[in-house]
Order: C-alpha cells, then sequence, then structure tokens
C-alpha cells in the first residue's frame, strides 16, 4: 500500500501549534475551531480531503488562499517539499502575525505568508502557480485565481458551497466536484 502523504505532512505540523491558546483543548478533534476575527481553523478531515484532491507533489509551487493560522500552509510546505514552495495570503494583519510566528516555531523556509491586498484575490505577481488551495468560500468560481494556475495546474475551492477541483486546460478550465461543504466567506476588500 502506498503511504498517505497528506497524513504523514499533518502528522508532521501539530494542529495545536496553529491555534489560539483558548482553543488547545479541542485541537485533537475533527471540528473546525475558532481563530478569531470571525475565521476558523478547518476541521482536519476537509483539510486532508481538500489536500488529496490538490495533489500536491515535491517541487510545486502552491498558493494557499485564506492561509488563517498558517496550518494548511504549513502542511502545504511538508508537501512540496526543499524544492518546491508555499505563497500564503490572509487578510487578516493579527493572523498573518500570528501565523508568521508559529511557522518560524518550526523553521518552515518554502513557506512565506502575505498580507492580502484590498481588491486583489491571489499573488497575481508571484503567479503562475503548480497548486492552489482555497479555504474561503466565493459564490462563483473566482476567474481571477484560475488565471494565477500554470498549464495543467489545479485548484481545490469550495464554491457556493460545494467543493470543486478545478484543473487549468488548454481549451479552458475543467472541474468536477466533490461534495457539500461550508466555509467562511472568501472577502476580497
Amino acid at each position: 500500500m502506498a503511504p498517505d502523504r497528506v497524513a504523514d505532512a499533518m502528522r508532521r505540523c501539530p494542529r495545536i501549534r496553529f491555534l489560539p491558546p483558548d482553543q488547545h483543548a479541542g485541537a485533537g478533534s475533527d471540528a473546525p475551531l475558532p481563530i478569531g476575527h470571525e475565521q476558523t481553523n478547518s476541521q482536519p478531515s476537509t483539510v486532508a480531503a481538500m489536500l488529496r484532491l490538490l495533489d500536491v507533489h515535491e517541487g510545486h509551487d502552491v498558493l494557499d488562499v485564506g492561509s488563517g493560522s498558517g496550518w494548511t500552509s504549513a502542511i502545504l510546505g511538508e508537501l512540496v517539499g526543499p524544492t518546491g514552495s508555499v505563497e500564503a495570503v490572509e487578510r487578516v494583519a493579527e493572523l498573518v502575525t500570528r501565523s508568521r510566528a508559529a511557522l518560524a516555531e518550526d523553521a518552515h523556509p518554502r513557506v512565506r505568508v502575505h498580507h492580502a491586498r484590498p481588491g486583489t484575490l491571489g499573488l497575481p505577481g508571484l503567479a503562475p502557480f503548480d497548486r492552489i488551495l482555497v479555504s474561503a468560500e466565493p459564490a462563483e468560481l473566482p476567474l481571477a485565481l484560475v488565471d494565477q494556475l500554470a498549464a495543467d495546474g489545479v485548484m481545490v475551492i469550495p464554491v457556493a458551497g460545494e467543493m470543486l477541483r478545478v484543473v487549468r486546460g488548454p481549451d479552458g478550465p475543467h472541474v468536477t466536484r466533490h461534495g457539500r461543504y461550508r466555509f467562511v466567506p472568501l472577502v476580497t476588500d
């Protein structure tokens, strides 16, 4: 049986380090936990499902949109290995600061957390990306993020309550649906 790279990466990035102290007791639960500012640290089974759909390989350049506490960014950093990179973007300045501090504890040099620019979705100046993970929910598929995918790149994003896997092909995006989920809204202001 093939090793489960996602489960291994999640084990190497303990969730508790990315939670506020008042949420440490719930770190082992399979539930979303509040991290302040009306944001959540996603349910571990949801994170695992999204990362398996994303299919990150060593050496990939990944964009993590709505990085929140930095936990998914750290896991992605493990998955891309020493030759890949993770660019995380978060709109809440306090969460950017906290996630940078949590990531610095284990020295994740492949992961950089950026403060989102109002009115800009993702990091178009650093595109293209091999993979994009979005942990906030827009009402419709944001083409601004599809445009930041490399050829044959993959994005996993919850849209209008449904998890989508988007592959950028030569004739436009190919979208498959993977179940119902609830996320905080994707905000660009």
